[in-house]
């Protein structure tokens, strides 16, 4: 009995039904549309993160550098030898440790025994500055002077005199080259600088090559430079054999070469010492407790998490994100508030209209709680139809953000501690020195189960809300209304 009312009376009340439904589904699909882009902006930035400190570690531990004193100096020093007659090619090269200040190997184990960390990994990141080219010796050369010089030149009047002698030529013509070096833990490389990317060419370290004169380049800087596997890379003299180029998951690394951390260590002279520790929690959802266990047992760190990096996310990414989380937000509120009202108030009315019916049914014995349900029951299908309309606008619009791909612009710039850039993952992490990264992320909108079950909710939601307003009408009809309304 009831279902065949409820359909009999939608049947009756399809342009009023379709009102209801329609005003339901707007609010709901601009609900999924704001989250689904909102999805897509967070995704952005996750982009933007693996890309500049890649994937594979949840938080990075890094200690700022102390001011320098008065009498030290920070600058590179280059020495070349210019006393050779001949024009000789000369190459210098200037190994220094990049970013925060260096911590002993043994934070790395003290930091992987703190609660809540399921592993830990050192590396050592260096920046090489390669200066090579030439002095050119300059020739000197003398002109004699063609005229007597008798005035002046004393008693004697007519002698003459020869010109000073004029360095002709000469110079230096230098190339100066530089490029960031990442110490990897090959044993560990899963977690820290290499785990970003992927091998595309040749091999990994293996764990026999813990102190092997190799090196991984990464595929844009092998590009550049024409490096293969098997090519030789030389640095402050060693040579280094190429094993592998790797290529990064998702935009391009910030570190050029990859070498066993021991062999960095001697390269920059900085034995059982490393810039960046990195670290992977047990739990993702336990990240902001397991920094502060770190920072509090671990004084003088700098911890850094994604979270943080986000936070220094600019350009028109972010500007975008901002207008997702806030704005639309609010406006998804407001408009999904609205249609509740709607659909109430058009309940309510309708409710309104149909006296004689509801005063009839009770005269005929419908209790209120009957005609109550009816009232519900018709409700609810008009917010589930709404729903279902809601979701099919709320995919067209999402479908159509991933189609159109709107290309955004995002720029990472300073984390605090020093001024240093800091992150998690890849090859510079915390300790690469500060600049201002930009890149381009094309905007896709995802639809998450979530977000299809949230407008299933909504779509019961404002059937009850409507549903109860004109039930609560519906209950308050009594039949002498009905013989009232009897023109």
């Amino acid at each position: 009995m009831f279902g065949i009312y409820l359909k009999r009376e939608l049947g009756r009340r399809k342009k009023a039904a379709l009102v209801v439904a329609l005003g339901l589904a707007l609010g709901i699909a601009l609900v999924i549309t704001v989250n689904s882009v909102s999805a897509g902006m967070t995704q952005a930035q996750d982009k933007v993160l693996q890309s500049l400190y890649g994937l594979g570690t949840d938080m990075t531990v890094t200690k700022a550098r102390t001011a320098p004193t008065g009498n030290s100096s920070q600058g590179p020093r280059f020495e070349f030898d210019a006393s050779s007659d001949e024009d000789e090619e000369q190459s210098s090269d200037r190994v220094m440790t990049q970013g925060g200040q260096a911590l002993e190997s043994s934070l790395v184990t003290k930091v992987a025994g703190q609660k809540g960390v399921a592993s830990a990994v050192g590396a050592l990141t260096l920046n090489v500055t390669k200066v090579d080219g030439s002095f050119t010796q300059g020739r000197a050369e003398s002109s004699a002077g063609g005229q007597s010089q008798g005035q002046g030149a004393g008693p004697g009047g007519g002698g003459s005199s020869t010109a000073a002698p004029q360095v002709q030529g000469g110079g230096a013509a230098f190339d100066v080259n530089s490029y960031s070096v990442a110490g990897v833990d090959v044993g560990h490389q899963d977690l820290g600088p290499l785990a970003a990317s992927e091998i595309t060419s040749g091999t990994t370290f293996s764990a026999a090559q813990s102190d092997a004169e190799v090196a991984v380049v990464s595929a844009s800087y092998a590009k550049e430079n024409s490096y293969k596997v098997g090519s030789t890379l030389t640095i402050s003299g060693t040579a280094y054999r190429v094993i592998g180029v790797a290529t990064p998951d998702s935009g391009e690394s910030t570190t050029d070469v990859y070498l066993p951390l021991k062999q960095a260590q001697t390269l920059a002279d900085a034995a059982d010492q490393v810039t960046t520790i990195y670290v992977k929690a047990t739990d993702s959802k336990q990240i902001d407790t397991v920094k502060a266990t770190i920072q509090k047992n671990i004084s003088g760190t700098t911890v850094t998490t994604s979270a943080d990096l986000a936070e220094t996310v600019s350009g028109s990414l972010s500007t975008a994100s901002d207008l997702a989380t806030s704005v639309g937000k609010w406006l998804s509120v407001a408009v999904l508030a609205a249609a509740f009202l709607v659909a109430a108030l058009l309940t309510s009315s309708a409710v309104s209209r149909r006296v004689r019916e509801f005063g009839t049914l009770k005269a005929l014995g419908w209790p209120s709680r009957r005609v109550t349900r009816q009232v519900v029951g018709e409700s609810m299908v008009n917010g589930l139809l709404g729903g279902v309309l809601g979701i099919a606008l709320g995919l067209a619009a999402a479908y159509a953000v991933t189609a159109i791909s709107p290309t955004l612009t995002a720029q990472l710039g300073t984390t605090g501690g020093g001024g240093m850039s800091g992150g998690p993952g890849g090859g510079g992490g915390p300790g690469r020195q500060a600049s201002q990264n930009t890149m381009e992320i094309a905007l896709s909108a995802p639809v998450s189960l979530t977000t299809i079950a949230l407008a299933v909710g909504l779509a019961v939601a404002g059937g009850l809300v409507a549903g109860a307003m004109g039930g609560w009408r519906a209950s308050r009809m009594r039949p002498a209304d009905a013989l009232r309304s009897v023109s």
